[in-house]
């Protein structure tokens, strides 16, 4: 064996062109590969799963699990044993998370949490109901102990959840070459980082060292003299979602986190950041659909409970346009050509409102729109209705007026689809605005009201308009 062979991180993983591919030319998880995994696991075939799986990155494992039919996914977690690497439970699906923890003895699960970064451990932990979360805080050592539970102790979905309480900090008396020794021999610093924070002695922090900075100046250089500001440091208690936003912002790698005192109390990353950014997409997309936290390995039982709450709304709002309805049947009985062209409004009126709605809740989540051009967006979707509503009732006037050879007719929806549209793009921004200055979640919130709000107009525009024209 060279020399250069005996420096080589990871020799003794399986070299790469040893590991079978496991996607597909489409991106997709190979159905081949799943079946031998599969075939592995029912024959116990230890040395397989470990060359296969073990030395992957935690996403592609992740993957693999969310593949596996359920009784085998904890089956590959027994099997593998301490080769089983637990950061691939944060890649998975919530409910397959707890599935294949409920298959871990307490004692291997907590062993295995401490071989994590806390912020890895912390996102797995607050799954757990309160009971079970205990009961692996108890077996784990107590540093580690302490650690974890006071992350879990900050609000759900906040910084301090998401922060990695594994950081570089010195004093700002130490030089240069004391914390180049001090990041060479002690075993217990994180794995990777961009800064070394600066603290004084109650650990509130006082700046940031870049490594480029500690590589570049001479050893006998005090810290103090070479550290900056810290660059936004973000305080415990903040919304990940804003945190996020911070990042965004100031391009960051990576943020100091502070207490209520100004206390250094962990870092956060920008990988951990991407998964705030992806995870806050996912629910702002599920709720404007009305479907909450579901996800695809949900059972039907749960999937039915997360659906059911907004279509129960839906129905109630639904009733609200029927007696929209009901107040001119007399008119539908004598004009049939009305009853055929009412969805043909609603249609339109829906989706303008879905449209102008979903660019509104995504602006206020991105905090694009806010009190000094809320105006200006206003004005601009008010003409954006009206010029698709001139456009559509062009369109929908020579249609409706050939199909029934009613040229009066065209002009009554014409007329009807003006305002209906109009009404639309204002519903489609006001109503969030609303709900949003009001405390409300606007991306859960907005799509019954917009729906309902032009339906009702959609129907009662078009069909007292109708009724008046026709003098029905």
């Amino acid at each position: 064996m060279s020399h250069l062979d005996e420096v080589l991180p990871g020799q003794n993983e399986p070299p790469r062109d040893a590991l079978l591919e496991i996607y597909n030319e489409e991106g997709a998880v190979s159905a081949e590969f799943i079946a031998r995994v599969e075939q592995a696991i029912e024959d116990g075939d230890v040395d397989f799963l470990r060359e296969q799986i073990a030395g992957r990155h935690e996403s592609e494992t992740g993957d693999v699990i969310e593949a596996l039919s359920h009784e085998n996914r904890p089956e590959l977690v027994r099997l593998l044993g301490e080769d089983f690497d637990l950061t691939a439970l944060t890649e998975v699906d919530e409910a397959i998370r707890l599935n294949i923890i409920e298959s871990l003895p307490p004692e291997q699960f907590a062993t295995a949490l401490t071989a994590l970064d806390s912020d890895d451990a912390v996102y797995i932990l607050e799954d757990l109901a309160d009971e079970e979360r205990e009961e692996i805080l108890s077996k784990l050592p107590f540093t580690e102990r302490i650690r974890f539970a006071r992350s879990l102790d900050y609000p759900e979905s906040s910084a301090g959840r998401r922060m990695q309480t594994e950081f570089v900090a010195v004093p700002p008396f130490w030089t240069v070459g004391q914390t180049i020794d001090y990041m060479r021999e002690d075993e217990e610093l994180p794995d990777s980082f961009s800064q070394i924070f600066v603290v004084d002695p109650t650990f509130r922090l006082l700046g940031a060292v870049y490594l480029d900075q500690i590589l570049r100046t001479k050893r006998q250089v005090k810290i103090e003299a070479i550290m900056h500001d810290t660059n936004h440091p973000i305080a415990a208690e903040l919304d990940q979602e804003e945190a996020a936003q911070v990042f965004e912002q100031y391009d960051l790698l990576s943020a100091a986190v502070v207490d209520s005192n100004d206390r250094l109390v962990g870092v956060l990353t920008i990988d951990d950041v991407v998964d705030v950014i992806h995870e806050e997409a996912d629910e702002d997309i599920k709720r404007l659909g009305g479907v909450g936290d579901e996800e695809l390995s949900d059972n039907i039982m749960r999937a039915v409970r997360s659906r059911f709450g907004w279509l129960l709304i839906n129905m109630c709002t639904a009733f609200m346009s029927a007696s929209v309805i009901g107040l001119f049947d007399e008119s539908i009985g004598q004009m049939i050509a009305l009853a055929v062209l009412m969805p043909v409004v609603a249609s339109m009126g829906g989706n303008a409102g879905t449209q102008t709605m979903t660019v509104t809740v995504r602006a206020l989540a991105t905090r694009d729109l806010d009190i000094y051009n809320a105006a200006r967006i206003i004005r601009r979707e008010a003409g954006v209705g009206l010029f698709n509503g001139l456009a559509f009732a062009i369109l929908i006037a020579l249609a409706a007026g050939y199909w029934f050879d009613n040229p009066q007719l065209g002009g009554v929806v014409a007329a009807a689809m003006i305002i209906n549209m109009f009404a639309a793009a204002m519903a489609g921004i006001l109503i969030p605005l609303l709900l949003d200055r009001a405390g409300a979640d606007p991306a859960i919130s907005s799509s019954v009201f917009v729906t309902t709000t032009t339906d009702v107009i959609g129907f009662f525009s078009f069909l007292g308009i109708a009724t008046w024209w026709f003098n029905i």
